[in-house]
């Protein structure tokens, strides 16, 4: 699904995409292979992250802009899930959520590649929950990487839409961001940027070769 700001650019030159559940395994499927390790019922899982997330200012938030170490936040979240009868192990708890997404998806990783190759400049834009990218996997993929504990922002903020355009030495509107997250998605177009709903390698790269007018699958 493609989102374009009202008065849409005339040419893009810029690919950006997230890291989980885009250039990796769908958040899900690892949130729920996780869960099953752990022994944690899903909808628990989700009544503790919604608590957080309809919050303005939430831990999850928090972590994502750097304000707020990782162990900091593993104990938080171990608590919530305590508080509803769950025993978590808070040490290490991140490396062991964020563990399905270690291996990247060879399709998108590629895709970004051939765009790059291309003459597309390229970034990776994404939400950090700590330190756990396998950036030795995607060497030579992208002209910038925004990991957002690293700068102070967060999507779906638009300050960091605009930063990452501008390492690429772009403007917003000459932009694709490519997310899996719908809130996100309307942030980078609230931005000035077209966005592309990830739902499958097959359907985003057939956008991309619509938006970018040139073959990239």
């Amino acid at each position: 699904m493609v989102s374009t700001p009202e008065n849409a650019p005339s040419q893009l030159r810029g690919l950006i995409v997230d890291w989980g559940g885009v250039l990796t395994a769908p958040i899900d499927e690892a949130t729920a292979a996780w869960a099953r390790h752990e022994g944690i019922e899903l909808e628990v899982y989700r009544v503790v992250m919604r608590n957080w997330i309809e919050v303005s200012e939430s831990p999850i938030h928090r972590l994502e802009r750097g304000e707020l170490p990782p162990d900091e936040f593993e104990r938080l979240l171990a608590k919530g899930f305590r508080e509803r009868g769950v025993a978590v192990a808070a040490d290490g708890l991140l490396t062991r959520m964020l563990s399905g997404l270690s291996e990247l998806s060879d399709d998108m990783v590629n895709l970004v590649r051939r765009a790059r190759r291309q003459g597309l400049k390229t970034a990776l834009l994404s939400n950090s929950w700590g330190e756990h990218y396998p950036e030795h996997l995607w060497v030579g993929a992208f002209d910038a990487v925004v990991i957002s504990g690293r700068v102070g922002m967060r999507k779906p903020e638009k300050e960091i839409f605009r930063h990452t355009a501008e390492l690429l030495q772009l403007e917003p509107g000459q932009c694709v961001m490519v997310d899996d997250l719908a809130p996100n998605i309307h942030g980078a177009v609230d931005a000035g940027m077209v966005g592309v709903l990830h739902v499958s390698y097959a359907q985003t790269v057939e956008e991309l070769e619509v938006l970018f007018d040139r073959p990239l699958g």
